[in-house]
This record gives C-alpha cells, sequence and structure tokens, in this order.
C-alpha cells in the first residue's frame, strides 16, 4: 500500500479524471498500521501538485471545503499536502455515478429525474449560501449510493462530488492554458467565454444535467471542446423529440 501523509494507505483506485485520481484507502490505526476505516483520497496530478498558486489556495481553501457539510454532499474530511502531493480525503461512497446510470439503464422518468435534481440543486444551495461554487456539475461528478426507504425497499441517494476540485484548479498557471475549468457540454456562455463565474453557472449545468437524465442526451452534441462552447454560446436549445409539443413551448 501507498502511504499518503502520515494518516493514510492507499489501497486501489477507483477512478481517473482531468484533474487526479480517485483511490480506495484506508486510515491507519495507532501502530501505523492499516486500520478498519474506509475512505476515499482524490490525488491531484502532478502538474496541479506542483504548481505553486495552487498549493496556496489548497491551504487557503482548506477551511472552507471542510466545513461544506450537506447530506448530498460528499464530505471532504482532510486535505493532505505532502512534498509534491496534494489530495482531498472524503466519505467513501459505494455506489456508481449517474453518468454509468445513464448509460446503463437509459433515461430516467420525468418525475425520478426531477426528484434526483432536486436533491443536487439543495445541496448546491448549501454551498452557494456558504459562498462555494462547484463549477463542473456534471452526472460524473454525482455519485448514487443505494439506501433503505421507510418502507424497507431501495433507493438511490445523489451525493454530489468534486467540490472544490475546480476552485483549486483555477489558478493564474492553469486558468491561462485552459482558458476555464469545467467541462464543455455542461459550461455556461460566461464560463466559454471567460467571465466571472458565479453561482449561476452551477444552475446552467444542472439545468443540462436534468435535460440529460430525462431525455437520455445532451442539449449539445458537438464535439471539441471549442466547438461545443460554440454552440452552447450562440445557439438556442431546442426541445427534444420526446417532449410533447406544450411542453416545448
Amino acid at each position: 500500500m501507498r502511504p499518503v501523509g502520515s494518516k493514510y494507505l492507499l489501497e486501489e483506485p477507483l477512478g481517473r479524471g482531468a484533474t487526479g485520481t480517485v483511490w480506495r484507502a484506508r486510515v491507519r490505526d495507532e501502530s501505523g498500521a492499516a486500520g478498519e476505516q474506509l475512505v476515499a483520497i482524490k490525488v491531484l496530478k502532478e502538474e496541479l501538485a506542483t504548481d505553486p498558486d495552487i498549493v496556496m489556495r489548497f491551504l487557503r481553501e482548506r477551511s472552507v471545503l471542510l466545513r461544506l457539510v450537506h447530506p448530498n454532499i460528499v464530505r471532504v474530511r482532510d486535505l493532505v499536502v505532502e512534498g509534491e502531493v496534494l489530495a482531498l480525503v472524503m466519505d467513501l461512497v459505494d455506489g456508481p455515478d449517474l453518468h454509468r446510470c445513464l448509460t446503463a439503464q437509459g433515461p430516467f422518468s420525468p418525475v425520478a429525474g426531477a426528484l434526483l435534481m432536486a436533491q443536487v440543486a439543495d445541496a448546491l444551495a448549501a454551498s452557494h449560501a456558504d459562498g462555494v461554487v462547484h463549477r463542473d456539475l456534471k452526472p460524473a461528478n454525482v455519485l448514487l449510493e443505494t439506501r433503505s426507504d421507510a418502507q424497507g425497499g431501495e433507493q438511490m441517494h445523489p451525493l454530489l462530488t468534486d467540490f472544490g476540485i475546480a476552485r483549486l484548479a483555477d489558478s493564474p498557471g492553469i486558468t491561462r492554458t485552459h482558458e476555464f475549468v469545467g467541462t464543455p457540454a455542461y459550461v455556461a456562455p460566461e464560463s466559454a467565454e471567460g467571465r466571472e463565474q458565479t453561482a449561476a453557472v452551477d444552475v446552467y449545468g444542472a439545468g443540462i444535467m436534468l435535460y440529460e437524465l430525462v431525455t437520455g442526451g445532451r442539449r449539445s452534441t458537438a464535439t471539441g471542446r471549442c466547438r461545443s462552447c460554440r454552440r452552447t454560446c450562440c445557439r438556442s436549445p431546442s426541445a427534444p423529440g420526446t417532449c410533447p409539443s406544450r411542453c416545448g413551448r
């Protein structure tokens, strides 16, 4: 097992993304050996970890990320800064992400999609009240944990993750290279144009996600970062083919 900081041991990778790799990890016990408590640790990519602007922001944002607690947000429990390693320690969620669920099972019913997104919206409202904008809202950043309901059945409980990643990565050195932080298909027009990113960019991303949940397709199907952003900025959305005409209006 690979150690991270003085308290954690990486066990196995769970997924890789644009900003880093998420690992299943264990908290060390008093003897320093792997204990029973499991966590998820996102180790940021080396180019982020070696950027002094990001390291300073990482340290500065520690208290903000640690106090962000909500039933629909994956809790950040610790931040590790060690040499050229930057890592976020989070609760481990046993379940797939929304993107995988949508790919495997197809569109949600309008009611199911609205109920799920209402919980995501509640999490966003709480984070916005605390001054935190997610800025990279997409189905892959919503984890689905299976929980028992009052009737003894099972239901999917959405948990929004990757809070703070776009915020940390948006240093002057990074944004000059990439122009903006986010996923093109879900990026709001003001983000694509390099304008200030307020809570409104999350509201926009939530709307795109709801569209995708109930139709199975994205509003913009253009390929490539620039083309997708151009469509976002310049074209009005059209109603999906499965949408009744009265809803399209």
